[in-house]
């Protein structure tokens, strides 16, 4: 096979763009340009061909990868997803996470705190963070550590939730099961809403 022209891609800057003689392109980039000494005229072997391919599809994941975690924090997991279904093959897209990984670029705990954090900032509970992190493909191991670094008590997460409903609504019978049914949507455990009902009875929260 001979390479008939290389010219660089219009749209991404680094890569490179080799046609061959039998009608193909490839999507390279210039490191690969360099190992295997492209220019014009090249006649690459079999071996070559199915090497410099193999080389432009790890290059070319690892580039769509970086640019995705650029846009949009994600986990590995969550990554490695993406990038099969925008057509990499598994094997090229769980090489570039496992790269990103190494360089730091990419921190699976690190993300986990992020969602917890937000979760909280929003007074969810420990069940909602956990539902959001398995969604996001966190491993198991990492959700507790997560949550006990980013997320502040449940009662305090919980009287600031009702705090904020009561303003807008008396304390009457119906309300408490209002505040009842979605704390429990918003992933606090039963044990912990009962002490914040608890606490409602022992104080007077609508005149604060």
């Amino acid at each position: 096979m001979t390479v008939s022209k290389i010219e660089p891609s219009r749209h991404v800057k680094g890569r490179i763009l080799v046609y061959l003689d039998s009608g193909d392109m490839l999507k390279a980039t210039e490191q690969e340009a360099l190992t295997f000494s492209l220019y014009p005229g090249r006649v690459l072997s079999a071996e070559e061909l199915r090497a410099l391919r193999a080389a432009a599809g790890r290059s070319g994941a690892r580039n769509r990868a970086a640019e995705m975690i650029g846009v949009r924090a994600l986990s590995k997991k969550e990554l490695c997803r993406r990038l099969i279904q925008k057509g990499e093959s598994e094997e090229d897209a769980c090489a570039a996470a496992d790269w990103l990984e190494e360089i730091g670029a990419l921190d699976d705990l690190r993300y986990a705190k992020s969602v917890v954090r937000h979760y909280a900032g929003l007074r969810y509970g420990p069940a909602k963070m956990r539902d959001e992190l398995y969604r996001r493909g966190v491993p198991r191991e990492l959700w507790d550590e997560a949550i006990a670094s980013e997320c502040s008590e449940s009662t305090e997460a919980i009287d600031a939730y009702i705090r904020s409903r009561l303003r807008a609504a008396p304390l009457d019978d119906k309300m408490r099961r209002r505040l009842c049914d979605a704390l429990r949507r918003r992933g606090f455990q039963w044990e912990d809403i009962k002490s914040a009902l608890r606490r409602l009875d022992a104080e007077d929260w609508e005149e604060e």
